[in-house]
């Protein structure tokens, strides 16, 4: 029984001594009436053991509330059971059924000629109401089978530069056989960060999984689905290394990686919880401490076995590490110009077989470049990446030579300014093909910022030359324009001192006039001749 305050149970006493119902009671009061009716007994009790005591009067005794049938069978039970007790087994089978109240007591009525209210049926129905708890599946796992990963939130750490702290994103990966956590913060989050951390898990653990566990996150999957999901191409590339396969879960299905949920809550409200970090290096070197010490060391609940033996059995089952990392890369798309080549950072390189006009993916890495078919993600061709801007990848089995429309368009560019640059893009164009149209499209562009003449008197200078290149035709035509200019300034310095200032004319007037006037104007009004 509940022990009440003293107040509560004076409440009830003097309730009980109104004659007031168990039911009206707890409406009053609140407290329940399984209290209230352990009360009443007790009050019954001293009241039979108390001679000294009389009786109420019969004509102080209220009716019954709520009126009752005089049948034996309601005079011989007790007032606080429901009238719904002696239909218990007909009303536990319709509830098995699925029925609500409300049909139940409307069967009551018209089958059994049930009396009562509904919300009795109600109130015992809600008793008798069986609610199968939540069962879940555990799953069993081989050593080395299986990974978790997934992102939570790290403790407040100070921002680099400023005072102000801010929590960091924690990235945690267990063991689903051992239980052995990885865990590291960062500020922020994208493809290769998320690929490298897999990376950093697995050179710690000291091998990988056959597989790992993900959320629908954007950094591992791009499109979720639950028969082919669509991995981002970084981390799909970083799992190709490793030879380790993506699990994604299900949406909105986190038990389906229930392990490491609880390694991120038993990190944050153990290790994390309260702390302060002036550095992400900081933080990272505490939760590797508390890993090794305390995490690795303790008991697991479930498996009653320390979580670092069962590491030390699951280790010797991991995939041995690839002997170099990952290369990381980051893809673009291209189209095909017609030279057959696709520009990227200035350069030219040769897209064969992919058609003039068509799209390609193109991946680049540090030091070369992969161009792929867009749809298949076949491979096509492979380049090492060049560092000097305005370089050719292009083999001369390769060029183009035939002209196309946007080569006779150039072409007649180069004859409104003049012959010699007609025949100096034809040359380039028969040397180099299609792919040296930047080289004719920058001669052109020169008549935008010089005349004509400066362009083709250059162009000249260059098949005289031999040097057949566009820079070489700029570099000339700039100094030509200089030199014209020069000329030109001593002619218009001669001309500037011949042309010497008079002092008289028949427009200037004498300066005496203009004394005359300023005198007039400075003297008063009032002195004025």
């Amino acid at each position: 029984m509940n022990v009440l305050k003293p107040h509560k149970q004076t409440t009830i006493l003097t309730l009980l001594g109104l004659r007031k119902s168990q039911r009206d009671i707890e409406r009053i009061t609140g407290i329940d009436r399984k209290t209230i009716r352990s009360y009443q007994r007790q009050h019954e009790a001293a009241q039979s053991n108390s001679p000294g005591v009389a009786a109420d009067p019969p004509e102080q005794i209220p009716p019954p509330w709520p009126p009752t049938l005089p049948a034996p069978a309601a005079l011989s039970t007790s007032p606080s059971t429901s009238k719904c007790e002696v239909h218990r087994a007909f009303i536990d089978a319709q509830l098995r059924l699925g029925r609500n109240a409300m049909a139940i007591y409307q069967d009551l009525v018209d089958i059994h000629g049930f009396d009562g209210a509904y919300n009795s049926v109600k109130r015992f129905a809600a008793q008798l109401r069986h609610k199968e708890p939540e069962q879940f599946d555990r799953l069993s796992f081989l050593p080395g089978e299986e990974m978790q990963v997934d992102y939570g939130e790290g403790a407040p750490t100070r921002v680099p530069g400023t005072e102000r702290y801010r929590k960091p994103r924690l990235f945690v990966a267990t063991l689903r056989y051992s239980r052995r956590s990885f865990r590291r913060v960062v500020w922020k989050s994208g493809q290769q960060v998320w690929a490298e951390l897999h990376e950093q898990a697995w050179r710690y653990f000291g091998g990988s999984t056959r597989y790992v566990v993900l959320d629908n996150l954007k950094e591992g999957v791009l499109k979720p689905d639950l028969y082919e999901p669509e991995l981002n191409p970084v981390y799909a590339a970083t799992l190709e290394h490793y030879e380790v396969v993506a699990d994604p879960a299900r949406v909105r299905d986190p038990n389906r990686k229930g392990t490491v949920e609880n390694a991120i809550g038993h990190t944050q409200a153990t290790a994390l919880k309260g702390r302060r970090f002036e550095t992400l290096e900081e933080q990272n070197a505490f939760l590797e401490h508390w890993e090794s010490k305390w995490a690795a060391s303790r008991i697991h609940g479930r498996e009653r076995r320390q979580v670092q033996a069962m590491f030390e059995e699951e280790r010797p089952h991991l995939q041995l590490l690839p002997l170099t990392g990952m290369q990381y890369f980051t893809e673009v798309k291209r189209t095909v110009c017609d030279d057959s080549c696709v520009r990227i950072d200035h350069s030219s390189y040769a897209a064969r077989p992919a058609t003039i006009g068509s799209k390609v993916l193109v991946r680049l890495f540090e030091r070369r470049i992969e161009i792929r078919d867009l749809r298949s993600q076949q491979l096509l061709r492979t380049h090492a990446r060049v560092d000097r801007p305005g370089s050719v990848v292009l083999p001369m089995a390769e060029r183009v030579f035939n002209p196309s429309r946007e080569t006779r368009f150039i072409l007649s560019q180069a004859r409104s300014i003049g012959a010699q640059a007609q025949r100096l893009c034809e040359m380039l164009f028969a040397i180099e093909g299609r792919v040296g149209q930047r080289k004719l499209w920058g001669i052109v562009n020169l008549a935008k910022r010089y005349p004509n003449h400066f362009i083709d008197a250059a162009c000249a200078q260059a098949m005289e030359h031999g040097v057949l290149s566009y820079g070489h035709v700029k570099a000339v035509t700039e100094r030509l324009v200089t030199d014209a200019l020069a000329a030109l300034q001593p002619a218009a310095m001669a001309a500037q001192a011949q042309s010497t200032l008079t002092q008289q004319h028949e427009l200037i007037r004498s300066a005496q006039e203009y004394g005359d006037l300023f005198a007039h104007a400075a003297t008063p009004q009032g002195q004025q001749p």
